[in-house]
């Protein structure tokens, strides 16, 4: 796994579709930390939030989380790559 260039975001409507829904779910959007890696020609989003914000974030039996993957993965058409999100604590 190597990771990209700061400069060039690979796949920057998908992170700002991440990083707006997440920013708005958490107690502490200034906390959270979306970085991007390319692994197997996937992009792969991990997302990091503040204490206590993790289990709002993944919701329910991780349907929040599930359905951020889907709205991400939707977004990531517009930048012709498939992504992958990992939320991490």
């Amino acid at each position: 796994m190597t990771d990209l260039d700061p400069n060039q975001i690979p796949a920057p409507t998908a992170t700002a579709v991440l990083t707006h829904v997440v920013r708005s779910i958490v107690d502490d959007p200034e906390a959270v930390k979306v970085d991007a890696k390319e692994s197997r020609g996937r992009i792969r989003l991990e997302v990091r939030v503040g204490p206590g914000d993790l289990g709002r974030v993944i919701g329910r039996r991780g349907r929040t989380a599930q359905s951020i993957r889907t709205l991400v993965r939707a977004a990531a058409t517009r930048d012709d790559v498939e992504v992958d999100v990992d939320f991490a604590d």
